[in-house]
């Protein structure tokens, strides 16, 4: 009864996300399932694993709540002040609106290889997207395709010197650099870009043929500006350059600096400490930094310039309260019996060593929805074990944290939640090739790069 009430439980979730029933309800629905059929106390479930624990929906609303709010202010002030639209544009001219995937794939991998959050890149990128997609006639389903390809994939967990938190992860846990297992993160990685660009193009290709074309979404903002109201594309950058800048220059110059000048430095080095120690309220302050410039370099946008950013703070409620309940159900998941009979069911099977962990981070992120939360179950509980086995720490850091980035994005993870409500669209819409890009694609390089690590 309890493996079932867990199984049937992730089964039903992804069936209703998929059928567009409403996430919130759905992860009540299936949280207090697992909670009954596993015989779990009925409020401490629902209040302390679904609400407040360390994977807890209150928990995650909590800590995340700053970020989400100061990126949908960084992106409602960037469309109504139609810089993105000045930006895209540009790009169109220079590049062809025929590239709008290539571009946006590109634009969010540099962002998240340079440790951009996620959730800042699809807020940032948004508002550009939306006027290549329109000015290429793309659907938009492809687009969240090649944000979740761009952002979601290669540069968070397979190439190598990433700060994302999965590399961070395996780093801290196995005692390995962030450049631990270069040569297999290039190789998984490489395979991701390649195919996963192969397969939005030949989409973008067939949507052509069969007569698919661009169509916004009620709450998406398009406008087209009277002449002379758009700002120009290098005056339109500007508050775009100042988040990036802002969230890498203090990484960038921590590296190139000496140690001992950091031991004796003032107060500009000690704000590039607590910049490098703050994953979340220090790209909420360069957010910000963003939506000041902007109001301050727009001259169309002074005049509701309150009014624009407090709807842009009434953007994020939806996407964040969406994500934290999905986070929740994983809160609930792991104190299940069942979830912790499957550990010790993959520690003692005889499955070769690269198999076994491979099949327990990914089931371990699929039932979870997450991949950080669920390479952090496997690195606490599991990873001992595997380099007892004799896999070479720098092996396991690289293929554990590519592993975890596969069936951690079926239809219930948080992040393919979260961009679904930043973009508009419903599972039924997107997910088919979200699903390829983010699931289909990523545990087939893992798979063969897995292959190419056990002949070595």
């Amino acid at each position: 009864m309890e493996y079932a009430g867990l199984l049937i439980s992730v089964a039903l979730l992804i069936v209703l996300a998929l059928r567009g029933v409403d996430i919130i309800f759905a992860s009540l629905i299936c949280s207090l399932m697992v909670i009954l059929t596993n015989d779990l106390p009925i409020a401490e479930g629902m209040t302390a694993y679904f609400s407040f624990g360390p994977l807890g929906a209150f928990t995650f609303a909590g800590k995340f709540f700053l970020l989400f709010a100061a990126g949908a202010m960084f992106g409602r002030v960037m469309g109504d002040s139609h810089a993105a639209s000045s930006i895209a544009l540009a790009l169109v001219a220079k590049l062809g609106a025929h590239r709008a995937l290539w571009i946006t794939v590109i634009s969010c991998a540099l962002l998240t290889y340079g440790g951009v959050v996620v959730f800042v890149v699809v807020f940032a990128v948004y508002p550009l997207g939306l006027r290549l997609l329109q000015e290429a006639d793309i659907p938009k389903r492809l687009f969240c395709a090649a944000l979740a390809l761009g952002a979601g994939t290669f540069t968070l967990t397979a190439l190598p010197g990433t700060p994302s938190i999965h590399n961070v992860i395996s780093s801290v846990a196995l005692n390995t650099d962030l450049f631990a297992g270069g040569w297999l993160g290039v190789l998984g990685g490489g395979l991701m870009l390649v195919v996963g660009m192969w397969y939005l193009e030949r989409q973008r290709k067939l949507a052509t043929e069969n007569g698919e074309h661009f169509e916004p979404g009620p709450n998406d903002r398009i406008t087209d500006p009277a002449e002379g109201d758009a700002p120009s594309w290098q005056l339109a950058i500007m508050p775009l350059a100042l988040v990036l800048l802002t969230i890498i220059a203090p990484r960038v110059i921590t590296m190139i600096v000496a140690p001992e000048t950091m031991e004796s430095s003032g107060w500009f080095f000690e704000l590039l400490r607590f910049a490098n120690s703050q994953p979340i309220v220090w790209p909420s302050i360069s957010l910000m930094s963003g939506t000041v410039l902007a109001v301050l370099l727009f001259s169309t946008l002074r005049p509701q310039a309150l009014t624009v950013i407090g709807q842009g703070t009434q953007d994020s409620i939806m996407p964040l309260i969406n994500t934290a309940a999905v986070i929740g159900f994983g809160g609930v998941v792991t104190h299940t019996a069942g979830f912790e009979s499957f550990t010790r069911l993959m520690l003692e099977s005889d499955l070769p060593p690269l198999i076994s962990m491979f099949t327990s981070v990914s089931l371990v992120s699929a039932i979870t929805g997450s991949a950080s939360g669920g390479l952090q179950i496997f690195m606490q509980t599991m990873a001992p074990a595997y380099i007892e086995m004799g896999i070479a720490p720098e092996t396991l850091h690289r293929l554990a944290t590519m592993a975890s980035g596969g069936f951690d994005s079926l239809p219930h993870c948080g992040a393919i939640v979260a961009m679904l409500t930043i973009t508009g669209l419903s599972h039924r819409e997107a997910y088919r090739d979200v699903g390829m890009v983010t699931v289909v694609i990523p545990v087939g390089a893992t798979l063969v790069t897995l292959a190419v690590a056990s002949l070595i």
